[in-house]
Order: structure tokens, then C-alpha cells, then sequence
């Protein structure tokens, strides 16, 4: 069962530990392919981390340490890797040698930008030390943190919150709640009280929300994209801290209006570093995908929501990978929906030339630290208990879960699929003895017809956009399927556009591109892509018969498993060129308003995932 909290409002389901979650097949190979690109090297070639501060060196003292650790972390513990963990540890070793005697944590140098009172960056040193503790047990990273918290509440005049610390109160606000219920102390509880206090009003922001448009003249910090994927947590950390079930809602609401006026069919909202509204040229930041699929598994931990699941699913297997060179060697700053040029030129955003090329840290240098939690952290999080001594799957992908149960019962359950490229999913009891416990599967809301077999019983009718729960005797091997089907659909974006969809993935025609390498040697290089074909297609497609529109072929997946060379799923569809749509101020122009006519001939278009991809039109103008 859930650890109870006195003060503290309950969750829905309680994350397990670092470790207790295992990546297999597809999954753990995309984990590998992280950490032999970027993130297994950057620390050796970015003096950032080279030579950081928080290691006792001359750089940056501020966030970029933090953020490679937040992430690096749970890679080398998902991998076993000891390169990794050896890495992973000298960073647990650094923060905690950077700790003064008071609890203040810091480093040999500051960044020139950075306040040194800013407790911002230490927001983030929490949540390595945290992580680190679930996986090892070593003491001295909790008494760390409890020392530090103990300086926040005795030495409240001495620490100041402005700027990003103000606007991201919740990251540490979510650490204490963890600490207090690991040690039952009300002041812990205090402290984040002290948080609430000082920290941006998100809750106000979200209900009555003001950022209807394109915030490019006018840009401050509660219009900052990141700000705004950290900030959508906040109304249920304050829900958990104060009891005020409505302040939940603005959850919901912020959801909502981020979507109605920035909203992207990825499950991101644009933000090429402000909200930047629904045309699918603008960008969204990097760091935005990682902190969006944070906030939301913590969302889906609190509120026990299946729906928000879906949405975690949506960022997570089309946003995320689509950001990246397939190998992770190289990234971007911002990516695009409609993104049919990757070069340094200037764009209407307030970001700079180089954001949107895959390079070796484009523009600022937050996203080249912060992108290696989102695979990680996704893993950590597929798997939850639930509050009747069971298990949540909560997301979906190759995996396995071992937890001790209430009575002392070990279980492992193992996940067997190709999700999201397989529509099925065999989920596997292991145990010593025959074990009773419920299985709460999330049946995502575009599975209408989702059934769930269990061993030896009739097939289980589902609600899609609820979790269908199977509690029973368990021996093991038992083996139970979750048979979803998802059908080929369509949503109406951008003047009318038209976007293709099939359960959790969104398919994009990937534009042939010429890749010119502009500075650096491969595979750690900055890399242009141009357009080496036509981009500017409309689809030819009935969306009131989309089974007579649309082709889909299944095939396997390629060691690389968002490979553009060999996309491991594939839609046929007919469109035709349209040509008032063109190349404006370097991305695609205005998408023409739907319907629309192509002055050619009709040519069948492949339509592969968008994590696939490196240039691709996902909105479309529909064609008469």
C-alpha cells in the first residue's frame, strides 16, 4: 500500500523507486543508442561539464552541472553501465562535496549570469540526490538533502527566489514532499510552505490565462515555454501540500488553454523560448519536451488520470525522438511540426539562427544538459503502485517490474511488445508461489475497441480513458494480453489542416533531405538539412472513410528504432502538390487554409512516425 502522509494529500498511485523499472527490448536499445551518443560523451567534449564548477572546475556553477546529472543518473542506473555509474557518481560526489557545513550547497565558481544566493540550480542537485538515493541507499545523499532543507527553513533571509527560482518552486516543493514522507517531520512541510509563499502564482496563471497569441514582442517569464512545462505540476504539488481540491483543476485548465492557443498535435504546445501560437512552423524548445514529460509523470502519479498517460505516451514517442540525429549524437534547440529546413538563417521566433539545426548544443546551452532525463525518467515511470497493493501500468513499452508487495511477496511482471510500432501487449507474472494482487492497465482513450484476455477467463470488455483493472490470483506464468487496435484517424488543425494518427503515434511525410555537416567531424557535428524534393503536398483523403484512404503496413524494428532509413511502421496515402504553399522567411509558409486544390496529378505519399523523421509536413492542407 501507499506510505501514508498526515499532512500530505494522498496520490493515486506512488512511483517506485529507480531500479524497480527495467527497460527491455526496443526500449532499453534506444536507451543504449543515448548512451553511446551525447549523453555517454559530452562530459568528455563540452567544457561546460568538462570542467565544471560543481566538480571543482571553472564553469558554469549554475544549472548545466544539475541537469546532465538529473538525467545521467538514471541512464547508468536503467543500463547497469559502469562507465555510466562511475560517471553518475563523481557527480553525486561533487554536489555533495560542494555542501558547506550550514547545508548551502556552493560551487568553486559561479556563472557570471547566475545569483549565487539562487537556489534554482539546487532545486536540481535535490532531485540527482534523491534518485541516487532509491537506487544506492546512500545515507549521506539524504542527509544531504535534509541538511539543505533544514538551511531553506532556519536561514529564510538569507536565500533569495527570483527569476527561475520563483518560477519553479514546485521541482523542489515535489523533493520535500518525498523527504517528508520519508521521515514524518512536519517541518519538512514548512519549508515548502515557504516555497508557495515566494513562488509564481501558477495556479492563477493556468485559470486565467491571459497568452492567447504569439508572444513575440512582449516575451517575460511566465510566457517562457519551459517555465510553462515545469509549471503544469504546480497546481497539484500545492494540492497535495493544502488540501484544496480545486486548485487541482488548473491543472486541467492550463492543459486546455496551452493547447487552445499553442497547441501542437505532438502533445507539446510551441514555444520557440516563449509561447509562440498554433502554426505548425514555430518551434518548441527541447527542454520544454523533457520538463512537459516530467510534470506529466508526476501528474499522472497525483491525479491517477489515464488520459494524461496518453498524452506522456504522445510527447514521448514522436516528439522526443524527432528532436534528435537517430544516433543522439546531435540535437536540436527547437523543433517544428512542418519542419522542412534546418539551417542557420533568422526566423520569426526569439530564439536564435542556429535553433533549429541538429548540432552540438544550438543555441543556448540548457537543452545540451537537460535532454538526458526524458528517456530515463520515462522508463522510472511506466510502473506505479497502486493505492490497493497493486500495480499501474501507466504508460507503455518493452519492460519489467519488480516490487515486494505488502505481504512480502516478491512479483516481477514482465511487459512483452513492440508498442507503440505493435498494437498488443503480453504482460507476464513471475513469482515463487502463487500471488494475489490487482493489475490496473490504462486503456488509452483512442482504443475503443481494447480488450483485455486473462489466463483461463472470456475476454474483458474495456472504457477507453479509464484504467481496467484485473485483480485476481496470479500463479506464475500466468500470462494476460491487452489487445488494443487502433484505428487510422485524423484531427483538423491550422486553418483547417489535416493531421494523420494511429494510437499513440503521429505520421508525417519525411521530406529527402540533403545533410551538409557545417562545423565539427561526425558523429559529433552540427549538421544543416535542406530539402532535396518537393514538401508542399496536400492529402487526398476521406475522413469519413479512412479505411479506404489509407494503407498501413507493419514491419519490424530496426536496431536504430526511429530510423528514417527503415521506419518499422508505414501509411500510404495520395496527395498532390499545392503551390501556393512555399518556402517564407525559411520555414513553410502559411499552411492554405482546407479545403484546397492541387494544380497536378495525384502521387501516392508514404507516411512514416514522426519520431522518424528529420524534415517532414505533418499538418497538411486537405485537398478538395
Amino acid at each position: 500500500m501507499l506510505r501514508e502522509s498526515q499532512r500530505l494529500e494522498p496520490r493515486s498511485f506512488e512511483r517506485l523507486p529507480l531500479g524497480a523499472v527495467e527497460p527491455r527490448g526496443w526500449l532499453r536499445r534506444q536507451l543504449a543508442i543515448q548512451a553511446d551518443g551525447l549523453s555517454g560523451h559530452i562530459d568528455e567534449r563540452w567544457e561546460d561539464l568538462a570542467d565544471n564548477a560543481w566538480l571543482g572546475g571553472e564553469y558554469d556553477g549554475w544549472e548545466r552541472g544539475p541537469y546532465y546529472a538529473d538525467g545521467l543518473v538514471p541512464l547508468a542506473h536503467l543500463l547497469d553501465d559502469d562507465d555510466l555509474l562511475a560517471k553518475a557518481q563523481r557527480w553525486v560526489d561533487g554536489f555533495l562535496d560542494a555542501q558547506d557545513e550550514d547545508g548551502w550547497f556552493t560551487p568553486e565558481q559561479v556563472w557570471a549570469r547566475a545569483d549565487p544566493d539562487d537556489p534554482w540550480s539546487r532545486y536540481v542537485i535535490c532531485k540527482v540526490l534523491r534518485q541516487h538515493y532509491e537506487a544506492t541507499g546512500d545515507e549521506r545523499v539524504f542527509d544531504a538533502i535534509v541538511s539543505f532543507a533544514e538551511y531553506l527553513l532556519e536561514h529564510p533571509d538569507d536565500w533569495e527566489i527570483n527569476d527561475w527560482a520563483e518560477m519553479r518552486w514546485m521541482d523542489l516543493a515535489l523533493e520535500l514532499h518525498w523527504l517528508y514522507e520519508e521521515t514524518g517531520e512536519d517541518w519538512v512541510l514548512d519549508v515548502v510552505d515557504l516555497l508557495i509563499g515566494r513562488g509564481f502564482d501558477w495556479i492563477d496563471h493556468f485559470s486565467d490565462f491571459t497568452f492567447d497569441g504569439k508572444q513575440l514582442d512582449d516575451p517575460k517569464m511566465s510566457t517562457h515555454v519551459v517555465n510553462n512545462a515545469m509549471g503544469i505540476k504546480a497546481p497539484a504539488v500545492h494540492y497535495r501540500q493544502r488540501g484544496d481540491s480545486a486548485s487541482s483543476q488548473a491543472v486541467y485548465d492550463g492543459i486546455r488553454n496551452l493547447d487552445r492557443f499553442h497547441g501542437q498535435v505532438t502533445g507539446l504546445f510551441t514555444g520557440d523560448e516563449h509561447l509562440s501560437g498554433k502554426n505548425p512552423s514555430q518551434g518548441t524548445e527541447l527542454c520544454a519536451v523533457v520538463e512537459y514529460m516530467y510534470s506529466l509523470e508526476y501528474l499522472v502519479s497525483t491525479l491517477g488520470d489515464a488520459v494524461l498517460g496518453d498524452r506522456l505516451e504522445r510527447i514521448t514517442y514522436n516528439a522526443l525522438p524527432a528532436t534528435f540525429t537517430p544516433d543522439m549524437w546531435a540535437h536540436q534547440y527547437d523543433q517544428q511540426a512542418n519542419q522542412v529546413l534546418c539551417n542557420v538563417a533568422e526566423r520569426s521566433w526569439t530564439n536564435g539562427p542556429d535553433a533549429n539545426i541538429f548540432g552540438q548544443g544550438p543555441n543556448f546551452g540548457c537543452c545540451h544538459a537537460n535532454f538526458h532525463q526524458g528517456w530515463p525518467k520515462f522508463v522510472a515511470s511506466m510502473w506505479m503502485r497502486s493505492v490497493d497493493d497493486g500495480l499501474a501500468a501507466t504508460a507503455y513499452g518493452p519492460s519489467e517490474v519488480t516490487v515486494e508487495l505488502d505481504d512480502n511477496t516478491d512479483v516481477t511482471v514482465v511487459e512483452e511488445t513492440d508498442y507503440p510500432f505493435e498494437d498488443a501487449i503480453t504482460f507476464r507474472v513471475e513469482a515463487d508461489e502463487p500471488v494475489s494482487f490487482p493489475l490496473h492497465l490504462r486503456i488509452p482513450s483512442w482504443a475503443d475497441s481494447a480488450h483485455v484476455s486473462p489466463p483461463g477467463e472470456d475476454a474483458h470488455e474495456t472504457t477507453s480513458g479509464e484504467y481496467h483493472v484485473v485483480d485476481r490470483e496470479w500463479e506464475p506464468g500466468d500470462e494476460v494480453v491487452l489487445s488494443m487496435s487502433p484505428a487510422v484517424t485524423t484531427e483538423r488543425r491550422h486553418h483547417g489542416s489535416v493531421v494523420v494518427l494511429r494510437g499513440p503515434l503521429v505520421y508525417s511525410y519525411p521530406v529527402e533531405a540533403d545533410a551538409q555537416v557545417i562545423e565539427g567531424t561526425p558523429p559529433a557535428a552540427d549538421w544543416e538539412y535542406h530539402p532535396a524534393e518537393p514538401w508542399n503536398y496536400g492529402l487526398a483523403i476521406d475522413t469519413e472513410d479512412l479505411e479506404r484512404s489509407v494503407t498501413v503496413e507493419m514491419g519490424a524494428i530496426d536496431d536504430i528504432p526511429f530510423s528514417p532509413a527503415d521506419p518499422p511502421v508505414e501509411l500510404t496515402v495520395e496527395g498532390g502538390l499545392v503551390p501556393e504553399w512555399c518556402l517564407e522567411d525559411n520555414w513553410a509558409g502559411e499552411i492554405p487554409h482546407s479545403p484546397t486544390r492541387t494544380e497536378g496529378t495525384l502521387t501516392e505519399l508514404t507516411l512514416v512516425p514522426y519520431g522518424a523523421t528529420n524534415l517532414r509536413v505533418t499538418e497538411f492542407p486537405l485537398l478538395i
